[in-house]
């Protein structure tokens, strides 16, 4: 535990303008990121006598080891700058809403030539028209299930339309009329496209004119005695009615609006939203938080607008914001909101009428997430707790075990060896933490050595964290700095900076668990005792029993069956081996797919594919001269060199063979840059080996 006196800034170090302040602890670790309107006196809140500070903010204080600061223009840049760092660092000690997840949006894709009406997540695209957030994917089916009987619009892939195309036939959609086929040219592109903006300005809330042009369309039609076409208005009116239904009218002066209410005790609170637009409410969605620092409900209705208008943009952010209480100062959040739009927000708490009303509906729902929360986070932390306790007195650790890594060993009959890890923090998963390794250190079967090269690895990396900055020095152990030296490490992407951000190897986990007996927990823990490491408990889970073994001893830990703890390793267990077997198919599958281009250093995927373009095939780019290959753009004359000599080499593959008829089958067609190399191919058998992954 850190005094706070002993990184406190000098006096008049501190300036007092706008600014955004981040708190790191003695691992360079960014934990804290606030904005202030005066930094010296916003910063001098955080050094006074501890006993004063509120306990989440005193255990802030006394983590960090350092805090610097960034003086900006104004607080509006205060504010975005505040919104990206925290995106960045992702800080322990910020307000984060859990189940942030990426709600669905029903999207037409104006941009295309023939536009089409699709379920999205993510990012916003320019030129597609997005209505939601709906609380689920189903909603939208649902609702676009029975528009799609009055705007018959294109709604299957890219694939399937090309498909329809080139075979002259409809998908199912076309047939039943609920598609307007224009993949076979029923419709014109004009025409799909008119029907396409009808269908958006009917999700808009435009929907009493179309409603009353129908109707009299089907009077028309009776009176004209065309009884069919009429009972078939008649059955799209009460389509168009029923999907009207699902989104009841709230606000009758065709408003847009989001309404966001807070609920909170001591410990969290919760935030629910409902979207209104055009006076309905197309979407719903909450999220809670701990609260890890001492805010009040402005503070929080702040990081609301953070969360859910930082990537927004244009009409995503409505012309009017209904909030429980106004940030502090407003005036920054309702310029970024402004911005954001591109043309005036308003930000106000309702008084009076409907939207107090609503309001009152959207802070009912609040409540009840939070009380939903509790129920569910009060079982489930009883329940990890229980088990992090069983798991150290068990393997007789000092503390409970708050992160876990499991390795384990993935290969076929010796062929693609790989491993994984895989990190539970406080019981839970932490997947941005996982990492892959590939066995490179020898090649065959040998779960043992595999189990010592990773684990070597992953601690070296840890290791030369430390030494990056200054935590571990040279002196402290030869051999570990031997190892760090000469050892080598292949994983998915390079080391970030030492900016705070997350990286690759940085932390230690309290337990390492690998899948196996006493000979992988033995490697694992000579491993770590080559790189002088002894702060780090290893155990392993047997498959057969379920037994845990520890080093040194002859017999295992056995837990209770109906143990927590047991559970808790199991899974963590089960899902190593899940992402080790993910993996080790990957490059199964690679391997199976690669040809003789694959074979040739510094040949992308695109002068691959340029290649097999102009030649048509690898039998007929294996014919061709140096000078041919040349015409190719892109290849130059050493290139071609090196595509020609790596395809002399490459065997030619042999015929493949009809099992049926015995017939050898000439391979006409053009060729990829996966086919086989030297194997014969057997038509009518899987192109897959048969054997035992482990």
């Amino acid at each position: 535990m850190a005094d706070p006196s002993s990184y406190r800034p000098r006096p008049g170090e501190i300036p007092d303008s706008p600014g955004v302040y981040r708190f790191r602890d003695e691992h360079r670790r960014v934990i804290y990121v606030g904005k202030a309107k005066s930094l010296r006196q916003r910063l001098a809140n955080y050094f006074q006598d501890l006993a004063n500070l509120h306990p989440r903010t005193r255990t802030m204080v006394t983590t960090a080891a350092s805090v610097e600061w960034t003086v900006v223009s104004t607080e509006v840049e205060a504010l975005q700058l505040e919104y990206s760092w925290i995106k960045e660092y992702d800080p322990r000690f910020n307000v984060k809403y859990r189940d942030d997840k990426s709600y669905p949006y029903l999207a037409v894709t104006m941009n295309e030539e023939f536009p089409r009406v699709q379920v999205m997540r993510g990012h916003k695209k320019k030129g597609v028209r997005y209505f939601g957030p709906y609380g689920h994917a189903w909603a939208i089916r649902d609702t676009v299930d029975l528009l799609l009987r009055v705007f018959p619009v294109r709604t299957c892939s890219a694939g399937v339309f090309k498909n329809a195309a080139r075979t002259g036939r409809p998908c199912l959609l076309g047939y039943i009329g609920k598609c307007s086929a224009p993949c076979v040219d029923r419709i014109s592109p004009g025409e799909h496209r008119e029907l396409a903006e009808e269908f958006c300005d009917f999700m808009a809330g435009r929907t009493g004119t179309y409603l009353r042009r129908l109707e009299k369309q089907m009077m028309t039609a009776a009176e004209e005695m065309e009884y069919e076409r009429a009972a078939r208005l008649r059955d799209d009116i009460e389509a168009l009615k029923k999907a009207m239904e699902k989104s009841a009218v709230v606000l009758a002066d065709a408003t847009d609006a989001d309404l966001i209410a807070v609920a909170e005790d001591e410990l969290e609170a919760a935030v629910q939203i409902f979207h209104v637009r055009g006076g309905r409410v197309r979407g719903q969605r909450g999220w809670v938080t701990d609260k890890v620092e001492d805010v009040t409900t402005a503070a929080l209705v702040e990081h609301a607008l953070q969360q859910l208008y930082g990537e927004e943009s244009g009409d995503a952010v409505p012309k009017e914001v209904l909030v429980p209480a106004l940030p502090e100062p407003v005036a920054p959040v309702q310029e970024w909101l402004t911005g954001r739009r591109g043309s005036n927000v308003s930000l106000r708490i309702p008084q009076r009428g409907d939207k107090k009303a609503l309001m009152e509906t959207v802070q009912r729902n609040a409540q009840q997430a939070l009380a939903l929360h509790k129920t569910k986070r009060a079982s489930d932390l009883t329940t990890r707790s229980r088990a992090l306790e069983e798991i150290a007195e068990a393997l007789d650790l000092d503390s409970a075990p708050l992160r876990i890594e499991c390795y384990d060993i993935s290969h076929l009959q010796g062929d693609d060896v790989v491993a994984s890890m895989v990190v539970f923090e406080d019981g839970l998963q932490r997947k941005s933490e996982y990492r892959r390794f590939q066995i490179k250190g020898f090649a065959g079967q040998d779960d043992v050595r595999s189990m010592h090269e990773v684990i070597s690895r992953r601690f070296r990396r840890y290791l030369a964290e430390k030494e990056k900055t200054g935590e571990w020095s040279e002196g402290e152990d030869a051999a570990a700095e031997g190892s760090l030296r000469t050892g080598t490490d292949e994983i998915t992407d390079s080391l970030k900076d030492d900016e705070g951000r997350p990286r690759k190897f940085a932390y230690p986990p309290q337990l390492v668990v690998v899948d196996g007996g006493q000979p992988q927990v033995a490697a694992a823990r000579r491993a770590l005792d080559e790189l002088g490491i002894d702060d780090i408990a290893v155990c392993g889970l047997a498959k057969r029993l379920e037994e845990v073994w520890v080093p040194g001893e002859d017999d295992p830990v056995v837990l209770p069956r109906t143990s927590e703890g047991l559970y808790l390793l199991q899974r963590v267990r089960d899902e190593a081996h899940r992402f080790a077997i993910t993996y080790q198919r990957v490059k199964r599958s690679k391997r199976f797919r690669a040809g003789p281009l694959d074979e040739v250093p510094g040949l992308g995927e695109t002068r691959k594919q340029a290649l097999i373009k102009h030649f048509g095939s690898v039998k007929k780019l294996r014919s061709a001269t140096i000078e041919q290959i040349q015409e190719v753009p892109g290849i130059g004359r050493k290139t071609a060199e090196t595509i020609a000599a790596a395809l002399a080499r490459a065997a030619p593959a042999a015929p493949a063979v009809n099992t049926a008829t015995g017939e050898i089958i000439e391979d006409e067609e053009p060729d990829t840059t996966g086919g086989s190399s030297g194997e014969p191919a057997i038509a009518g058998l899987p192109d897959e080996r048969r054997g035992q992954e482990t």
